[in-house]
Formats: C-alpha cells, sequence, structure tokens
C-alpha cells in the first residue's frame, strides 16, 4: 500500500495537474469577458482548450478516487484474509492501471497535428515479391489496429505487386489522434523470416518504408508553382464498379523541388482525386518545412533526407525465434502474431515516452 500511495503522490506531478488547474482557472475568466465571443475563431479554440484539461483533471479525480476504493479493498482482503475480495482487487487493478495508461498516452498527444486524421503510405523495397507481401501484411495490421481503435479507414491508392501483395498502398485513418498515435510509424520496417516463396525455405529478410503525415484539412499558406508540379492521370485499379476502372480518375502529382510524390485514386472523380493529392502534397511541404525550421533552430543541418533502408525504426523476426523489437525505444514482445494483429499500443506507448524524454539513445533502463 505504501508503494501504491507513493506512485500516486507522483502523478499529479507527472499531470502537470497544478498548472492545469491554473490554465483553467485562466480561461475561465477570459470566457467572462464581455467580448469574448467578438471573435468567434478563438472562442471557440479557448472553449476547447478548456473543456480539454477539464477532462484531464476530472479523470485525474476518478482515478484517485478508484485508488482509495482499491487500497480499502485490500484492507479488508488483509483483516479477513478473504480470497474472493483479492479477486476483486485484481480486476479493480486491472481497469485502473489500463485507465491510467490511457490517460498518460493522451496526454503526450500535445503535438499541433496530433489530433488529426492520418495519412499512411507504404513503400516495399528492394526483393520483389517478398517486399511487396510484407507491405500487405503490414496494412492490414494498422487495419486491425484501427479497427481495435474504433478509428474508420479509406484506401486512397494502392499498386499491386506483381506476384502477391502491395508495391505502395496509402490508408487514411480517420478518428481523434489517429495522427499522434500512428506517428510512431514513420520509418523503415524489417521483417526476418522463412519464405513462402522460397522452395527451399530460406531465411529471407524484407524491407517496407512507412510515411504517416496529418490530414491537415485547414487552408495551409503553401505556395506551389504550376512549374514546379507534373500531374499525371492514370487508370484506377480499385474496386468501384465500371466508371473507376473504365477512366482515367487516378492522380499523381510530382513535385520537382523535393522528389515528393503524392496520389489518391480513392474518389470518384478526377477532380476529387486531384483536390485530395494536392491537399496531401501540400500538407507534405508544410511539415518538410516545419522540420527544416526545427533543426536550424537546434543548430542542426537544415537539411532533411529521406529515411534510408539502412535507418530501421522496427524489426519483426518470425524464424528461427519470434520477436518484434523497436530500435528506438528497446521495447519488444514476443507474440508476433498480437503485434501482427494490430497490438501496437506497447509500441506506440514506448514512442510517445521515449519522444516526452528528448528521443534518448538509449531507453532500456527506462524500459525495466
Amino acid at each position: 500500500m505504501q508503494t501504491m500511495n507513493s506512485h500516486c503522490l507522483k502523478w499529479g506531478i507527472h499531470f502537470d495537474l497544478a498548472n492545469k488547474r491554473d490554465r483553467v482557472e485562466e480561461l475561465d475568466k477570459t470566457m467572462e469577458d464581455p467580448g469574448f465571443w467578438d471573435d468567434p475563431e478563438h472562442s471557440a479554440k479557448i472553449v476547447q482548450e478548456s473543456k480539454k484539461l477539464k477532462s484531464v483533471i476530472e479523470r485525474y479525480e476518478s482515478l484517485e478516487s478508484a485508488r482509495d476504493d482499491i487500497l480499502m479493498l485490500i484492507e479488508i482482503a488483509e483483516e479477513e484474509n478473504d480470497a474472493s475480495v483479492l479477486e476483486e482487487v485484481e480486476d479493480s487493478l486491472q481497469q485502473f492501471e489500463q485507465e491510467y495508461e490511457s490517460l498518460r498516452i493522451e496526454t503526450l498527444l500535445s503535438g499541433e497535428y496530433d489530433k488529426d486524421n492520418a495519412i499512411l503510405t507504404l513503400h516495399a523495397g528492394a526483393g520483389g515479391t517478398e517486399s511487396c507481401d510484407w507491405a500487405s501484411m503490414l496494412c492490414r495490421m494498422y487495419q486491425r489496429f484501427a479497427e481495435k481503435h474504433g478509428f474508420e479507414v479509406e484506401m486512397l491508392d494502392f499498386l499491386d505487386g506483381d506476384e502477391a501483395g502491395y508495391k505502395s498502398v496509402t490508408l487514411q485513418i480517420n478518428g481523434a489522434n489517429a495522427y499522434g498515435y500512428l506517428k510512431s510509424e514513420h520509418g523503415v520496417h524489417r521483417l526476418v523470416r522463412i519464405s513462402p516463396f522460397n522452395a527451399a525455405g530460406k531465411r529471407q529478410t524484407s524491407f517496407v518504408s512507412c510515411d504517416v503525415m496529418p490530414d491537415i484539412e485547414e487552408d495551409l499558406d503553401v505556395e506551389i508553382a504550376d512549374d514546379d508540379i507534373r500531374i499525371d492521370t492514370y487508370r484506377s485499379s480499385g474496386a468501384g464498379g465500371q466508371h473507376i476502372n473504365k477512366t482515367s480518375s487516378a492522380i499523381r502529382i510530382t513535385h520537382f523541388p523535393t522528389g515528393i510524390v503524392v496520389q489518391c485514386q480513392n474518389e470518384r472523380s478526377q477532380h476529387m482525386n486531384k483536390d485530395k493529392a494536392m491537399q496531401m502534397l501540400k500538407a507534405k511541404l508544410y511539415l518538410l518545412k516545419q522540420e527544416e525550421n526545427a533543426a536550424k533552430a537546434a543548430g542542426i543541418r537544415g537539411e532533411v533526407t529521406e529515411i534510408g533502408w539502412g535507418n530501421q525504426i522496427r524489426s519483426y523476426v518470425m524464424q528461427p525465434y519470434t520477436m518484434v523489437k523497436d530500435h528506438r525505444t528497446g521495447v519488444e514482445s514476443g507474440n508476433v502474431d498480437a503485434v501482427m494483429d494490430g497490438g501496437l499500443d506497447p509500441f506506440i506507448n514506448g514512442y510517445l515516452k521515449w519522444l516526452s524524454l528528448g528521443c534518448p539513445k538509449s531507453m532500456e533502463d527506462e524500459n525495466e
């Protein structure tokens, strides 16, 4: 009990409750100002911030109440030596830990676009069919993750592999904080397994790059010169009836200065696909500019380069042993099947914690 109480005393500091309460008081006073609603856009942001802070405070207070109930149950179990009470304590502790972890992670989602939907693109690396199959496995993993979290998934674009899987596939994942969670997946994913496409049963290593960006709906202040882009149309390869397959409604936009390429074939018309692709391009360029500015501010070389195949963020080993390991955070799991079925929460939580600590080179001590 003493240990649990000592941990509880630290929560308020971890969640920065004192500052949150001060901020709520400050916002409440602002909302009482007679001219508060003169600027509706600014007012809406203030109200939203206040609601979010109050929600965190209320959930923390609910956790405190649950903690007190659990401590009382522990005392009863010790006094009466009642096994049934101990079972109730275990169930309550499990629920408590889940709610605590959920609240802790949400407080880490404080990035400018963390609340937005996510656009996730997978590109198969060298290796032909093996890598294309790996891309389709990752695609299913992210679809299952989205289902588990109540997110909606749209397939914006895909290019089938020659024999199996995808050469590339783009998903839009819609839901609160979708980008905040999935930004952890940006990078190169490595698979080691016995190849199902090799009669000799040799172990094969495959790579897929994952690009994640927020679906920024606001009109970004990004200028794109006509001479800097090429817009290609092509026939959609997905389902959707005769109309979508017989017309060149899909759009590919190439941005020459950066080499960025965006594609969309999900919408029913060429015009809608072009609008969506242009929105994606603007978001990518906007984020690229932000990265360059942040690098310069930190005294780092401002040039931003694409992730290379050697820069793997996570390895998935299926043979000769089973292990999924994140090379940034040190988080690992021996249950590959659960991870491939969308069980990404430990890796995402580890990444958000790693970010909050300033991206240290080693997280081994933190994960113990």
